[in-house]
């Protein structure tokens, strides 16, 4: 563990292949589903998606809400909503779910008008959802459709093939293999897909992705790692003085979760393990790592 952040860079053959397919998918589609990380929508937005959806209906659904801070979504809410009709959700429960249809409906009302007056009735309301790897659009998919007809996994990139979904009587939606874009614009946005799992776990050292993010913890929510970790104000007097404040806390951590192998030596590993962890699953509470 050390503070030089590692360089993040992925971009497999696999994610051109597949922004190839999306592009050539798009022919078929009416209004495309935009899926973000309410924890980090700025970094879970790929900004190609904007541009090969060209003039395409959109809606944006900002997802996991149920893990990010309500202030801070309500936040993003607001900014995209002058962009395109955005939605809040919580795939987990099916919050904010049964508004997607409705809305389709509403934005296609005009097409489906002038569609009636050729004499074409009951047009079938074609959607793509698209999002980067982990941002939940299985679950979101499943929640939609009321029936478990994806598979649902925490690792990124499990949605393997393309399948229609039908979700109402004249709606239908595409699933899309998750992509990412081939260059980060900044350190940050890389550092917060780690945090999030849509980098996948091998790309960096899981101890360098625990660093990064109990230092950002840390400074914006301290109390709430105090109340997870059972922190006192004894111990955080002392780390204070450390060189290295990151370092300590950890240790600090490791020590009240019993991280430790023989010799009394830190597990490095398995306290990294534990936080990211219980980052991902919200047991640290309702973080959110961007601000609008």
């Amino acid at each position: 563990m050390n503070e030089n952040k590692t360089n993040i860079n992925w971009y497999p053959g696999h994610m051109a292949k597949t922004r190839r397919q999306i592009e050539e998918d798009l022919k078929l589609i009416d209004v495309v589903i935009e899926l973000l990380d309410s924890r980090i929508p700025n970094s879970s937005r790929n900004p190609e998606i904007k541009k090969i959806t060209k003039d395409k209906k959109r809606i944006i659904v900002l997802n996991k809400s149920d893990l990010a801070d309500d202030m801070l979504t309500k936040k993003w809410h607001e900014k995209y909503s002058k962009e395109a009709i955005t939605v809040i959700v919580d795939s987990n429960t099916g919050k904010g779910i049964d508004s997607i249809s409705k809305i389709i409906e509403s934005i296609m009302a005009d097409e489906i008008s002038k569609q009636a007056a050729r004499g074409r009735i009951n047009k079938t309301i074609r959607c793509m959802v698209l999002g980067i790897p982990n941002v939940g659009k299985s679950s979101f998919i499943n929640r939609i459709s009321k029936k478990n007809t994806m598979e649902v996994g925490n690792k990124p990139g499990v949605t393997k093939s393309k399948q229609w979904i039908r979700i109402g009587k004249n709606q239908e939606l595409l699933d899309t293999p998750g992509v990412l874009w081939p260059k980060f614009e900044t350190q940050e946005q890389a550092l917060n897909l780690a945090f999030t799992g849509s980098i996948k776990d091998d790309i960096l050292e899981l101890t360098e992705i625990a660093y990064e993010l109990i230092k950002v913890l840390y400074k914006d929510y301290s109390s709430n790692l105090k109340n997870r970790y059972k922190l006192t104000e004894e111990d955080i007097q002392s780390i204070e003085n450390k060189t290295d404040k990151t370092y300590a806390l950890i240790e600090l951590i490791a020590k009240k979760r019993g991280a430790i192998v023989s010799g009394g030596e830190i597990d490095y590993e398995r306290i990294s393990r534990i936080i990211i962890d219980e980052f991902r699953s919200g047991k640290i509470g309702k973080i959110s790592l961007e601000r609008p």
